[in-house]
């Protein structure tokens, strides 16, 4: 259990991913700020750009190289625009009632950095007395968490980011890869300056004691075994169940279908979990944890972006801001904008609070309908997913559940003190909210 406070804010929140160089053709935060009202009309509250920073050019792949290689950590990549640009989005996106996240790349830095000719003490070196990686990744070189005088230059360069863009967070690439005890460093020095969100990029239990959040990948990997019918539901059970017994009781994980590494290495949420991907999709936005949406989600995005180059996604209209178009042009807009105003609205749907229970239900089809509800005072919601290309039918009583639900797709009331079976269609999903 972690021993700092966090934001309130956070436990009925949801996460964005922006993939700014592909969102849009200019590939700035000025066209992405045309954005900003859809967004905000989707539900999203949370806005993770992934690093802002200037690109190293030595060992650089691509034509444009990875964002995860930086050549200075207090710089704007010029691609984006200006750190007066940078800082102008922040205020409107605050103006919107947004929080805004930014990645922090801390284990290591490109091969330029200004700090290899600055600190050069600040790097790990081989035998050989050169700079180096340790995962074999071509473009970056590790820091040293050794020498103290790094970690208060890391400390330094997210209170440079706090104190000039007003920043909410930070999304800690790889977080794992770096100490522990200097994550600790990190936020007790920085979260007097204000309430801060911190989400690590790893899954180790012990990193809840600084981190508000973590990633879901064994979550994710078994989803996609299970598309390839390696296992059946229970096997999704078993994962879940892991969480939920070896994890402090009110840490939050954050589910995702897909982000950046997953789209451009292994292919879209379509390619990867098949028919699957919009009722897992709907799992992420209601099972105990923070929905994480990646850029394009809402369109839906079906292709591989590519990753050190510039690949924009596919929009209709794009950067029209037209309301009316929202819900067709973004074929996703209103299933994304429905959950996450159910998931803001029903106490029963917050993450990591001990106040909310969540309990699987069994239908009587269990080996296709994974089912659940989420109760808490002031709500519960009742979530049935068909993971088979079968329609579940559901038996009369088979829930055990009385009263009035709300269908939140389908625009209902569906009263279960009256005996009738339900169906729910291949690869379906229902949402109910009681009433």
């Amino acid at each position: 259990m972690s021993a700092f406070q966090r934001a309130p804010w956070v436990s009925a929140s949801n996460i964005y991913e922006v993939n700014l160089r592909q969102y849009t053709r200019e590939g700035t935060f000025s066209a992405f700020a045309r954005e900003l009202p859809r967004l905000k009309d989707m539900g999203i509250e949370i806005l993770w750009f992934m690093p802002l920073q200037p690109i190293s050019l030595e060992g650089r792949l691509g034509s444009l190289g990875s964002y995860y290689a930086c050549s200075d950590y207090t710089a704007i990549n010029p691609e984006f625009g200006t750190l007066e640009d940078f800082i102008h989005i922040v205020q409107q996106a605050h103006a919107l009632g947004f929080r805004v996240i930014m990645d922090i790349v801390a284990n290591h830095t490109g091969r330029d950095h200004r700090w290899t000719r600055e600190h050069p003490d600040f790097y790990r070196r081989n035998h050989e007395g050169q700079f180096f990686d340790a995962h074999g990744w071509e473009d970056v070189i590790d820091l040293n968490y050794d020498n103290p005088a790094l970690r208060q230059a890391m400390i330094d360069v997210m209170r440079f980011w706090i104190a000039q863009a007003d920043v909410d967070g930070f999304r800690c690439d790889m977080a794992m890869l770096v100490p522990l005890d200097f994550w600790k460093e990190a936020r007790t020095a920085l979260d007097p300056l204000k309430s801060l969100f911190w989400l690590a990029e790893c899954e180790e239990i012990n990193y809840h004691e600084v981190f508000d959040a973590t990633y879901t990948w064994k979550f994710l990997h078994r989803t996609e075994a299970f598309w390839r019918k390696e296992y059946p539901i229970s096997g999704i059970d078993e994962v879940l169940q892991y969480y939920d017994s070896m994890f402090p009781p009110d840490a939050i994980h954050a589910y995702f279908t897909t982000n950046h590494d997953e789209n451009s290495h292994s292919g879209s949420e379509y390619e990867r979990l098949g028919d699957a991907a919009k009722v897992f999709a709907v799992f992420c936005c209601t099972w105990n944890g923070l929905p994480l949406i990646y850029s394009g989600q809402e369109l839906p995005n079906v292709k591989r972006l590519k990753f050190f180059d510039k690949d924009q996604i596919e929009w209709k209209n794009e950067g029209e801001g037209d309301p009316a178009k929202w819900g067709t042009d973004y074929a996703l807009h209103s299933f994304f904008k429905a959950l996450l105003t159910l998931r803001k609205r029903n106490p029963a749907l917050r993450s990591g609070d001990p106040a909310v229970v969540t309990y699987r239900l069994y239908t009587g089809v269990d080996a296709q309908c994974f089912a659940f509800t989420r109760r808490a005072a002031g709500g519960e919601v009742v979530v049935l997913l068909n993971f088979s290309g079968e329609t579940a039918t559901i038996p009369a009583g088979g829930l055990m559940i009385r009263g009035e639900y709300y269908d939140i797709f389908a625009d209902t009331m569906i009263n279960f003190s009256i005996p009738g079976k339900m169906d729910v269609g291949p690869w379906g999903y229902k949402v109910l909210e009681k009433r």
